[in-house]
């Protein structure tokens, strides 16, 4: 006996419209690509605003002011590119606020906080600036995040490169040595953003690079950042003291608000009475990464966006990383596309080496020494929804 198939032909018509509407929304296979364009001047310097395509259509806009990355656009679930990074829309508003906020900057000399500004180098003692009382934060009054950097940008088998430089003199910001620093911005094919972080001093001196992107995965000023889900790959953390130094222990993270070892929502625990997130008004402290193989770049966090789907992974070499959840945005901030940023509407999670680690000497070590190469590899991932 021989059947014989009905189609339906109009079932069948409306799931090829659907279909294909749903893939014209995905990014087509494009050309990796960087481009320039004139953003204006600082510090009488000219500013560029450079932006990175890669093969896949992920875009990220990234100036030499800075080193800041200002807009980085990842596709969501439908295929819809989201911009995931805080920011503003002009050179003018980022050299009026970058000192406060910091949005997408490369930070140093010494990312994070040096207690009370005392640095000691070689029995030398170095009073540096204190710009959050009473401890010296991310680099001191003016740090990288406000120098105008020499850029070059190029392409690369793995994707489009913008390469940063700049020469720290001795006794800028009271840090002592000139230090060479090199930070290579690549916009992976393979849909990530790598930073490679490079120095050298020509005398002792301390060091700690960071990226302090405040990270939005439903859409810079939509939202909060309360309901995105965060796995952290850390068994300890280093509690602080009521202005953000740590206390020079590590603690575990088990049965307090600071396990995100499995996936947790940000806002789960964040109001819970705790000693550790009321003096941070929130989660502002450094985990100690678990490390099994030490300099190997390696996952340590995952952030999933409820709304649009989409996943990062941050990889690093580094042996902490900070997690920031944007405690202090409270809305007087008005950032790109007019919108406000609201408490907690980002969230910064900036691989480092600990806080305040020239004065604790168990803390793995921040000194660079001449003749020495400083190396540190950070990629932000973001696998296909």
């Amino acid at each position: 006996m021989i059947q014989t198939l009905k189609w339906n032909i109009p079932a069948i018509a409306g799931f090829i419209a659907a279909f294909a509407a749903l893939s014209s929304s995905f990014p087509a296979s494009v050309s990796a690509s960087i481009s320039a364009k004139s953003w204006g001047k600082a510090d009488g310097k000219a500013v560029s605003l450079y932006t990175l395509t890669n093969s896949k259509g992920l875009v990220a806009k990234i100036t030499n002011f800075g080193g800041t990355v200002t807009s980085l656009l990842v596709p969501d679930k439908s295929g819809k590119l989201v911009d995931v990074v805080l920011g503003y829309d002009a050179l003018k508003e980022y050299k009026a606020n970058q000192g406060g906020t910091y949005f997408g900057a490369l930070i140093g000399r010494y990312g994070n906080r040096i207690a009370k500004g005392h640095l000691v180098v070689d029995g030398k003692a170095y009073q540096l600036f204190i710009n959050n009382k009473p401890n010296t934060l991310h680099g001191g009054k003016v740090g990288f995040n406000e120098r105008v950097w020499t850029a070059t940008p190029e392409q690369t088998p793995d994707g489009p490169s913008l390469t940063l430089t700049y020469l720290s003199p001795d006794g800028e910001e009271n840090f002592p040595g000139n230090l060479t620093v090199k930070v290579v911005y690549t916009l992976l094919n393979t849909n990530g953003l790598k930073i490679d972080y490079t120095a050298t001093t020509d005398k002792d001196t301390n060091i700690n690079l960071t990226n302090h992107s405040y990270f939005n995965l439903d859409g810079a000023g939509t939202s909060t950042i309360l309901d995105h889900k965060l796995t952290i790959n850390a068994d300890k953390y280093t509690p602080v003291d009521s202005t953000s130094i740590p206390l020079g222990k590590l603690a575990g993270v088990a049965g307090t608000p600071f396990d995100f070892r499995t996936a947790h929502t940000i806002g789960s625990r964040i109001n819970e009475t705790n000693e550790q997130l009321g003096f941070g008004k929130g989660y502002d402290h450094n985990w100690v990464l678990n490390s099994p193989v030490s300099g190997d770049v390696k996952k340590a966090v995952t952030v999933v966006g409820p709304k649009t789907g989409i996943v990062m992974e941050v990889l690093t070499d580094q042996p902490g990383v900070q997690f920031y959840s944007g405690n202090f945005l409270k809305g007087d901030i008005i950032g790109k596309k007019g919108l406000a940023y609201d408490h907690r509407a980002g969230l910064a999670l900036e691989t480092q080496h600990f806080p305040d680690s020239p004065n604790e000497p168990s803390y793995p070590t921040t000194l660079l020494k001449p003749g020495v190469t400083f190396h540190s590899t950070t990629i932000y991932h973001f696998p296909t929804p």
